[in-house]
């Protein structure tokens, strides 16, 4: 991604550039996120975009123009939080919090904490949004990086009111809101092909309506939460279930923890195929990889990892050698680094995707001491140890006699 672009918090952008490097490499201008469906134009595909890209998010952090802390001109005097807002509704103007606005994050640009100062800006322009308000973001933030995207004529809810039925798209790049209890759903949604999602969870919703954007040879490439590989309430084990058996699934990766600066839950990167024998590459149908990558990224100080861009181009070379895209190499299984497994083998462990069922235990090289003599070792340890502490306890005791607390 461009050093010019304002950036997402630094391991969001991570994920996000491993989603990219994987789906499409020849993809030089990619549609910011946003919740929405945003389309590129075909003048923009002509100046070097390789394919339509859809992309959803739950927030943008533009670098917006803000108008006077006092209010809107004219407007006496400083005025409170609530009353700023208001004021500037009423006067058709978007309301940026303080703590979203370019001039904090700016001030804050070189301390350690300015992930989690991007991290709350977005979630302040999220919880003082209205839609109309997203909307205005969204444009901003797509003129500042100078790309062109359809909209729609009008703002709307993706899944109350979808403005792109009939869209599909090459590649779509997402990181749509975890675990989302607050959204709307029809039962009789045509994107419900593969089950109903459950109401108090979304992240199903989101995988139906990315597969049902994709064009007949698309991709598609995901963040969602770790419970997505494996969760089984509510008919989302049927859901995910019914995706394997439509050999959309291509490759699945866990992700270490530690990655956000918010929150120390870790993710999984989900990437779809609708044609897993295009002819471009080889033929991998019935067939998925399994990358586990918690083991990747650095420390970079007690609760936050990072990944370098030796791990990221580890993720993304595998999974183009497994895929067989010309001049990638050739793929191998790696005991607890990666595994190609079969729809059937994905049967055999009741349809859950989480890599660690599949890539096994790292291999542990042999030490040349011999079977028997390693055990008698073992168990003869714990003894000694036993023995020491029952010495250092006599002593205590000893000592606190010593001092008329002992008996």
């Amino acid at each position: 991604m461009p050093r010019s672009v304002p950036p997402l918090a630094l391991p969001l952008r991570q994920l996000l550039f491993i989603i990219r490097c994987v789906t499409a490499r020849k993809v030089t201008n990619l549609v910011p996120r946003h919740r929405h469906v945003n389309q590129v134009s075909d003048e923009h595909r002509q100046r070097g975009t390789a394919g339509t890209v859809l992309s959803f998010s739950g927030a943008h952090l533009p670098r917006p123009t803000i108008l006077s802390a006092s209010g809107p001109t004219g407007s006496p005097g400083p005025m409170r939080y609530g009353d700023m807002c208001t004021v500037y509704k009423a006067e058709n103007v978007f309301w940026v919090p303080k703590e979203g606005r370019w001039s904090h994050l700016q001030a804050n640009a070189k301390q350690p904490t300015i992930g989690k100062v991007v991290d709350d800006a977005m979630v302040a322009i999220r919880r003082d949004r209205s839609n109309a308000t997203t909307r205005r973001l969204a444009v901003m933030n797509l003129a500042l990086r100078g790309i062109e995207a359809d909209f729609g004529p009008e703002q709307a809810d993706t899944f109350r009111r979808n403005l792109h039925p009939d869209l599909r798209a090459d590649y779509v790049l997402a990181n749509p809101p975890f675990n989302d209890s607050d959204w709307f759903r029809k039962d009789d949604d045509v994107r419900w092909q593969f089950g109903i999602p459950p109401k108090g969870n979304a992240n199903f919703a989101w995988v139906s309506h990315f597969i049902h954007h994709l064009a007949p040879s698309g991709m598609a490439g995901f963040v969602l939460t770790n419970g997505s590989m494996s969760s089984n309430q509510s008919g989302e084990g049927d859901m995910r279930r019914a995706i394997i058996e439509a050999d959309l699934v291509d490759c699945m990766v866990a992700m270490p923890g530690q990655l956000f600066y918010s929150t120390q839950i870790p993710v999984c990167l989900w990437f779809l195929a609708k044609n897993k024998n295009d002819g471009k590459r080889r033929d991998r149908r019935k067939q998925t990889l399994f990358l586990d990558a918690r083991k990747l990224g650095t420390l970079i100080d007690r609760v936050h990892r990072e990944l370098t861009d030796v791990d990221l181009e580890k993720i993304v070379d595998t999974y183009h050698a497994w895929r067989g895209d010309r001049g990638a190499g050739k793929y191998k299984d790696i005991a607890g680094s990666c595994k190609s497994a079969t729809t059937a083998e994905i049967a055999t462990h009741g349809y859950v995707l989480t890599p660690g069922r599949y890539v096994r235990a790292e291999e542990v090289a042999d030490d040349g001491e011999p079977f028997a003599e390693k055990i008698a070792r073992l168990v003869g340890e714990p003894s000694g140890q036993f023995a020491e502490g029952a010495k250092l306890e006599k002593a205590i005791k000893a000592n606190l006699k010593g001092l008329g607390y002992g008996s």
